[in-house]
């Protein structure tokens, strides 16, 4: 990778500290609001409120549109399983995934959605994939570079973050210049929301809103195998943040453990930092 002006790494610093600044002055007011309504409910069902679980809107698997969107891996993209990497496109029904804690569990389905590129004009943002470049996260995290969809969330620092709030214009970015006329996403479904391996990186697998079932073009195999089950949203395998959760990530970090007199600590602004020093590092 070339040199970069360390100016530009990244783009988006003043915003992530902008952020931090605003969770920090709001944690008292957030913290009475958020402790009201938990106090209204069970506290399974408030927290998945707060956390955009509820009947999937906000999914972090989405890109957070009514429309639905791009969901998932990118075709190519190499995800582990327990016979080593193998191709997203070439998984099958019943393959054996493996998640972050080491175990295997089959794959219950892989949903494909395929967009096409307008002859006049170019690749929406919801659509358009977004690069982790190689060691973007870590060294060997991922060990090569690794394509998401925008609303595809990793799993870092224990909670879960959207790949859109992680780009910084250098080493996670927009293929804003993807030269394909399509786009295949896939999206890997378990029996619950977990967390695997994709190009050695830590990903969600899909967690799905009702509104993204119709986009997936090979619905009616999903439809056939489980005839008999009624498509829900799962819990989430973590807390989703992220800096366009503007209010929700006050509430999430609140769920976290924070409260209005024990200082807030942030995850999600601990990676970025972490991210933009090791973009300088990579640059350099």
């Amino acid at each position: 990778m070339t040199k970069s002006n360390n100016s530009n790494l990244p783009h988006n610093t003043a915003r992530r500290r902008f952020l931090g600044l605003a969770a920090a002055a709001g944690a008292r007011l957030a913290g009475v609001v958020a402790m009201a309504v938990t106090a209204s409910s069970s506290p399974t069902q408030a927290m998945g409120r707060h956390l955009g679980w509820g009947k999937g809107n906000g999914n972090s698997g989405g890109n957070g549109n009514s429309g639905g969107g791009a969901q998932c891996f990118l075709r190519g993209t190499q995800i582990l399983t327990d016979r080593g990497e193998r191709h997203v496109e070439d998984l099958r029904v019943g393959d054996r995934i493996v998640l972050i804690d080491g175990e295997a569990t089959p794959i219950k389905w892989i949903g494909q959605q395929v967009f096409k590129k307008g002859h006049d004009h170019g690749w929406d943002g919801s659509v358009t994939p977004i690069r982790i470049a190689r060691n973007a996260l870590d060294k060997g995290k991922p060990h090569s570079d690794l394509y998401l969809s925008p609303g595809h969330a990793l799993f870092l620092n224990d909670v879960l973050i959207r790949v859109k709030d992680l780009i910084n214009g250098t080493t996670i970015s927009a293929v804003t210049e993807y030269d394909a006329k399509t786009i295949e996403y896939y999206a890997i479904l378990l029996d619950t929301h977990q967390v695997v391996f994709a190009e050695g990186a830590p990903a969600e697998t899909f967690n799905p809103p009702e509104s993204s079932w119709a986009n997936f073009i090979n619905l009616a195999e999903y439809d056939r195998l489980y005839a008999c089950e009624t498509r829900e949203a799962m819990v989430s395998y973590a807390t989703v943040l992220g800096e366009k959760g503007g209010w929700q990530h006050l509430k999430a970090l609140l769920l976290l453990g924070a409260t209005p007199f024990v200082p807030m600590r942030d995850p999600f602004l601990d990676i970025s930092h972490q991210i933009d020093a090791q973009a300088k590092e990579l640059c350099n």
